[in-house]
């Protein structure tokens, strides 16, 4: 993953993993700022049950974590490098 961009969205570097899935510190090219994106573990990017508690666990609030601003599933992600919109 590090290395790929995702829709606008830079992988610089892994910054944690945990049960759910893997956190990437991220460059949003269109707005010049530093994001993490979270990505299911790929046994669990199949589970509705998995991606529906990530959605409620992204929807909580947090006084560390910013508000979520985009989300992608592998069916609906832009193409790679895609820079329109």
């Amino acid at each position: 993953m590090i290395g790929q961009t995702i829709s606008h969205y830079e992988v610089v570097e892994q910054l944690g993993a945990g049960g759910m899935g893997i956190v990437y510190k991220c460059r949003d090219t269109r707005l010049d700022r530093w994001v993490a994106l979270k990505f299911l573990a790929p046994d669990l990017a199949r589970s509705d049950q998995a991606r529906q508690r990530l959605i409620s666990e992204a929807r909580r609030p947090r006084p560390s974590i910013t508000r979520i601003s985009e989300r992608f599933t592998k069916s609906t992600r832009p193409p790679r490098g895609d820079s329109s919109s």
